[in-house]
């Protein structure tokens, strides 16, 4: 496979390369490589289009400085590329998510997730504010639903905190089959992944959604996860930014889901509602 690389050269780096990242997932990059000063972003050249990067908000942000070029390159070992600036990450004092070639700590919560070309390291704003969810609130007995699961990181915290049941779904081939993977790897075997979208959840009921997606996607996407909540139930939303808060509460108002709390972290923002 021919792959195309795109050398991003951002000043400052943060929260502009976080911002990059999350934009160029969506417009189908596969891998990315950070250092101290530019960000290596991979597309497959037969998913490449005229325009990729044309409206991207990282882009066109007048506080960023961002500057780009792109080259042909062949397929690289993603892995190898990975590991090479891959550390890992604790959430509080009880979580730590690491790689296999990592030590571990002394934590309630060991994960070990090896992300290949996945979203969800933990790394990230949105996904490390779920992970904070997860671990202040009470799962024991839960049936769980992680929407959009890219490796699988929330799924297997949430079966970890005690959860009954966990669904785990995202239409990415890639993240359906690393999901699978990592949550062997974590000893959750019990843990259903499945490769799809929201049209899978007809006639499925949760205690507790987890949806790290984006905007557009929730905002499409609300009444469906409203419709699968059992009575008092818990939803969890992040993807978004904090100027995108008033949409995403709205459309929950409108399916009776009451906002509770919000973290922030780098103009990223994670919610949680009931109903």
């Amino acid at each position: 496979m021919v792959y195309l690389e795109y050398n991003f050269k951002i000043t400052p780096l943060q929260p502009a390369t976080d911002i990059l990242i999350a934009e160029l997932s969506e417009a189908g990059f596969e891998s990315f490589v950070e250092n101290d000063s530019e960000l290596l972003a991979y597309v497959l050249k037969s998913d490449w289009e005229e325009g990729i990067l044309k409206d991207l908000f990282a882009l066109q942000n007048p506080d960023f400085k961002i500057t780009w070029s792109s080259k042909e390159i062949v397929q690289q070992n993603w892995n190898a590329e990975w590991e090479k600036s891959f550390q890992p990450i604790k959430v509080g004092d009880e979580c730590m998510v690491r790689a296999p070639f990592h030590e571990s700590e002394n934590v309630a919560y060991d994960i070990v997730i090896e992300p290949k070309m996945s979203f969800g390291t933990g790394h990230h704003e949105t996904t490390h504010m779920m992970l904070q969810h997860i671990l202040d609130m009470d799962f024991k007995g839960k049936s769980v639903l992680d929407m959009g699961c890219g490796t699988g990181v929330l799924a297997i915290l949430a079966k970890m905190r005690g959860a009954k049941s966990v669904d785990a779904i995202d239409i990415d081939e890639w993240c359906f089959l690393n999901s699978k993977e990592n949550v062997e790897r974590n000893s959750c075997n019990d843990i259903d992944v499945y490769q799809g979208d929201s049209s899978l959840l007809t006639d499925k009921k949760y205690d507790i959604i987890l949806a790290n997606i984006n905007r557009n996607i929730l905002l499409e996407d609300i009444p469906i996860y409203a419709n699968c909540l059992n009575t008092g139930g818990t939803l969890f939303l992040s993807g978004f930014y904090l100027e995108d808060l008033d949409a995403i509460s709205s459309k929950c108002g409108a399916y009776s889901l009451e906002f509770e709390k919000k973290l922030e972290k780098n103009n990223w923002i994670s919610t949680k509602y009931v109903n």
